[in-house]
């Protein structure tokens, strides 16, 4: 196991996703690979929210609809280039859950939970009944793929595969930098108390409502990533069901852990594809498979083992030396 630690485990992580084309079957699989990496980036932002700042937020699914939706707009309502929207589409997500943010934010616990969740359902409303810009329940069809850097274009499976990644590893790097820095740790402390937090100097509001911001913006690009990537945009993107999925995917694989969502990505998505030949019965073998993870490792895969690593150190530690 101490190959999974520090940077040697997140090597052969890299390594491994750098490989994976290489023994996947069809570009099916490569295609599955690479929804899942958009995912686990979104879920990414999730857990900063959620995991590291304590605030249970239930619209993440639609802010990543905001983000498919502005690139889908701009590119093929008024043929803004790919690039140029998708940038657009971090400044709308960071607009939309700043305002979002200081309204709901105020709130507290499952009050502030529920007010998301509001929120996710009037997002989806204006989705499906703004016909005039979001094309209603028609959707948008046609979005462009990425635009192709010099020489390097995106418009097979593969290429797309390897564009994600990239923007999964900058997505992780920074995302390590913020939760390892001083302002990580204000967010871990509103987490663990917002009396403490006060105590210790934190304006409460300022951070609550930046950690939202970041965290939707996460959503933002991943939903951007999507639209280029699947080039077609209907209103359930935004619907509830999206924004549960990314929860199970942070709580399977470990809430408050920068790997976490990774592994709950790939887990539920890899147990998602293995039990397709099951059909309609597939449920019942997956949703007992997820409640039983969830009862007997409520920690998740991830924050399990570093559970035990941390008891295993301290006893360690602990006994006398010879």
């Amino acid at each position: 196991m101490k190959l999974l630690q520090g940077k040697t485990g997140w090597t052969l992580l890299a390594l491994a996703a750098l490989l994976f084309p290489l023994f996947a079957h069809n570009n099916y699989l490569i295609s599955v690979a690479t929804q899942a990496f958009i995912m686990a980036l979104a879920a990414i932002g999730l857990n900063l929210i959620t995991g590291y700042t304590g605030q249970f937020n239930l619209a993440h699914g639609a802010f990543m609809a905001v983000g498919a939706y502005t690139v889908g707009i701009l590119t093929v309502d008024y043929q803004v280039p790919f690039w140029i929207a998708f940038t657009l589409a971090g400044v709308v997500t960071a607009l939309i859950g700043l305002f979002v943010g200081l309204l709901s934010l105020r709130l507290k616990g499952h009050y502030f939970s529920i007010f998301t969740l509001c929120v996710s359902y009037i997002m989806f409303l204006l989705i499906e009944k703004w016909e005039s810009l979001t094309h209603g329940t028609v959707g948008i069809m046609g979005i462009p793929v990425p635009t192709g850097i010099g020489p390097v274009q995106f418009g097979t499976p593969l290429s797309q595969y390897y564009l994600v990644l990239a923007f999964l590893a900058l997505g992780i790097w920074v995302m390590a930098r913020i939760v390892n820095s001083l302002l990580g740790r204000s967010f871990m402390a509103v987490r663990n108390s917002d009396e403490l937090a006060e105590a210790l100097g934190i304006d409460l509001m300022r951070t609550k409502t930046l950690s939202f911001v970041l965290s939707v913006v996460y959503a933002g690009f991943a939903g951007a990533l999507y639209a280029g990537q699947v080039r077609f945009l209907g209103p359930d993107l935004a619907s509830e069901v999206v924004t549960f999925d990314l929860v199970m995917f942070v709580l399977v694989g470990g809430i408050g852990t920068l790997l976490g969502p990774l592994v709950g990505t790939a887990l539920v998505t890899w147990m998602t594809q293995g039990l397709q030949f099951l059909q309609d019965y597939r449920m019942v073998v997956f949703g007992p498979v997820l409640i039983a993870l969830i009862i007997f490792l409520p920690d998740g895969i991830v924050g399990t083992w570093l559970n035990r690593r941390a008891r295993r150190a301290d006893t360690t530690r602990g006994k006398p030396h010879a």
